[in-house]
């Protein structure tokens, strides 16, 4: 629940809306007003209130299918129903489609207020719960994870998730971004609608206009035909805009349009199309120091930093790396059929003692690794240890393998360009993991984004020199 309750108020008569906000302003609650079936629709649809009062007699359509559009969602609200005192049995069939509680017109003043606090007060009590089932457990839609950092990222998450405010996520790389973004999806009324992820720094700058906003046929050289964008991918949905401080300045003007209106152009197109999207953002640099440097708009700064929701670093999250490192080792076991089940006590100690720079992902990368080298039911201490070195044992940093010739004073051989060593290991890296370039960028420890940008710009360096 949010601190300041939602109370939606489905009511087509003025006067009787009236007195409800009459009756009701002893309660420190949010009242939202709806006066049709299509309206409460359209309210559900952009946030989830805590409780609805509904009346029955729409001028549009029956309460009850309202009801059930409710509990078809499984939104979490408690509806109380409200109904003319020859309509009782249709007020207990309400209650066996799902409703908490019924009033019967005429009703005391006192009789609302006190049947409103009750489905208030259980609300909060279901959040309670909630909140216990994580403690015990350690999950939170798809995430992991029981301290007190991650409580309150469950919390942001849940408040942020009943509403259309933009979020904006930080943290540093591997922390659970994109995860803390479909969980905000997930818990959302949009939650039956699209949920787009979209890379702006894994993806060319000369294509990402097109992979925001689509292109038409003959646009430029290889449009082949029309292709819809991550805009209208996403309408209904959310749009996940991960490293939105990659984007170029261009762009940062034409997606600010694209929040004031709710209207874009395709590449080449002429014709205006909207979309109806929800925005969740994140970057691991610090938004409003890319203000200060100039590299990020601030008008587009305002308008997506509605809400911030930071990411912990997994050095600050307590025995979450044991729940964590738990997870990953039974997944990576099954996957590759070996028979690991727990971890030594040396190497449960070696787990909290490091500072998991990479974090999660580093974390991952440690664990796919042991799996992948070692037999055995327990995981011992000396099986970790890359983690006193930073690098992998089985894949030592292509930069060790230059020939002592070559860092030795007097050596024959020439030192290789930095860009060429790089490039070498980039390859390396994704010959070991068959090209996947997500696992490739845990070996090497950098962002998959920086993999993405170096290809394209080989590929662009290969194609200039064979013209």
């Amino acid at each position: 629940m949010t601190a300041k309750p939602r109370l939606l108020l489905v009511e087509d008569t003025p006067s009787i809306l009236h007195l409800y906000h009459e009756f009701l302003v002893k309660l420190d609650i949010e009242l939202i007003d709806a006066t049709t079936g299509a309206q409460a629709l359209a309210s559900l649809h952009e946030t989830i209130p805590d409780v609805v009062l509904l009346d029955l007699e729409l001028p549009d359509t029956n309460g009850i299918a309202i009801l059930r559009a409710i509990q078809a969602k499984k939104l979490p609200s408690s509806v109380i129903v409200v109904t003319a005192h020859g309509s009782v049995k249709t007020a207990v069939e309400a209650m066996r489609e799902g409703a908490y509680d019924f009033i019967v017109k005429p009703f005391a003043p006192d009789r609302l207020i006190i049947t409103v606090r009750n489905a208030l007060e259980r609300r909060r009590l279901e959040t309670l719960a909630a909140a216990n089932d994580i403690a015990k457990s350690g999950r939170f839609c798809e995430m992991l994870g029981a301290s007190l950092p991650m409580r309150a990222v469950y919390n942001v998450i849940e408040n942020a998730a009943a509403s259309r405010a933009t979020v904006f996520v930080t943290g540093e790389s591997g922390t659970g971004k994109e995860l803390c973004a479909q969980a905000i999806h997930r818990l959302s009324p949009r939650r039956d609608g699209p949920f787009v992820a979209v890379n702006c720094g894994a993806i060319p700058k000369e294509l990402m206009e097109s992979e925001m906003f689509g292109h038409v046929r003959g646009a430029f050289t290889g449009a082949v035909g029309n292709r819809a964008g991550a805009l209208a991918r996403a309408d209904g949905g959310t749009l996940f805009l991960d490293e939105i401080c990659e984007l170029e300045p261009a762009l940062q003007v034409k997606l600010l349009r694209v929040i004031q209106s709710g209207e874009f152009q395709k590449v080449g197109g002429s014709e205006i199309e909207h979309a109806d999207v929800r925005y969740v953002c994140a970057t691991n640099r610090d938004p409003w120091k890319e203000v200060q440097a100039g590299r990020f708009r601030e008008d587009l700064y305002y308008r997506l930093h509605v809400v911030p929701c930071a990411m912990p670093p997994l050095r600050e999250r307590d025995d979450d790396v044991l729940l964590l490192a738990r997870h990953f080792l039974a997944a990576y076991s099954a996957e590759e059929g070996k028979s690991f089940a727990d971890f030594d006590d040396g190497a449960l100690a070696a787990l909290r003692r490091h500072t998991w720079p990479g974090n999660i992902r580093e974390l991952q990368n440690l664990l796919r690794n042991v799996v992948l080298f070692n037999q055995g039911e327990t995981v011992t201490e000396a099986m970790l240890e890359r983690l006193g070195r930073g690098q992998s044992a089985a894949a030592p940093a292509p930069i060790a393998n230059l020939r002592r010739a070559e860092r030795e004073p007097g050596g024959s051989a020439a030192v290789r360009p930095l860009w060429l060593v790089e490039k070498e290991a980039i390859e390396e890296a994704l010959d070991v993991c068959g090209g996947n370039v997500p696992r490739a960028a845990a070996l090497l420890e950098i962002n998959p984004s920086t993999i993405y940008r170096r290809k394209a710009e080989w590929d662009k360096a290969r194609l200039a020199s064979s013209a």
